[in-house]
């Protein structure tokens, strides 16, 4: 799970779905997180992307295990209000499962229960997270000496920090608004990889 994930913004259009598609080769994994949409309308959302080449195995699903199950997708991100890692695990070994966690306690529960991958943040101020306080690299790195799976940071990260929450033992970055609000995604989404293959190459 290691590298760049860029994750929807709950509004994904078809310009966006575009994006995707066209700049693949960025990114590592793709998250749908369309909360407001319905089961239906994210497996088509799936599907155009892989009519698109968007390769499958590189589409996490975000809470609906169905649909990822339904369209053999790589995986399924959870939250705090989705099934259980265990139930999940029980009924679909061939998914990847990921877990959505913010405190050391969480991510040794998730760990126990046999996720393969934890997303934690938010690591700095977002503006998705208003007025809630960050996790802070200090705890993104408590928490990744203390746990053996791979860790997402997410929350806050621009390519001026990209280097901090890689030395704190993180093993990928998810992004959003970072992508979604800039003036040139695609400029800033090459800035991103640029970044962070330097960091992880030991160049920066």
């Amino acid at each position: 799970m290691q590298g760049i994930h860029l994750i929807s913004n709950g509004r994904l259009t078809e310009k966006e779905l575009d994006f995707v598609a066209r700049n693949m080769e960025l990114l590592d994994f793709f998250h749908l997180r369309e909360k407001k949409k319905t089961a239906q309308e994210i497996a088509d959302l799936a599907d155009r992307l892989m009519d698109t080449d968007v390769p499958r195995e590189r589409i996490i699903i975000n809470d609906r295990v169905d649909v990822a199950h339904v369209k053999r997708c790589g995986g399924a991100q959870l939250a705090y209000h989705s099934l259980t890692i265990a139930n999940v695990k029980a009924c679909f070994p061939h998914l990847l499962v990921g877990k959505s966690v913010h405190s050391l306690a969480e991510a040794l529960d998730a760990e126990q229960q046999g996720a393969d991958y934890l997303l934690y943040g938010h690591i700095f101020p977002s503006n998705s997270k208003r007025g809630a306080e960050p996790r802070g690299v200090a705890a993104l790195a408590e928490l990744t000496r203390n746990v053996s799976l791979p860790v997402i940071a997410i929350g806050g990260i621009h390519t001026s920090n990209v280097h901090q929450v890689l030395a704190a033992g993180a093993n990928g970055i998810a992004i959003m608004s970072g992508i979604w609000d800039a003036e040139d995604p695609v400029k800033a989404l090459k800035h991103y990889r640029d970044v962070f293959d330097k960091v992880e190459g030991g160049v920066v």
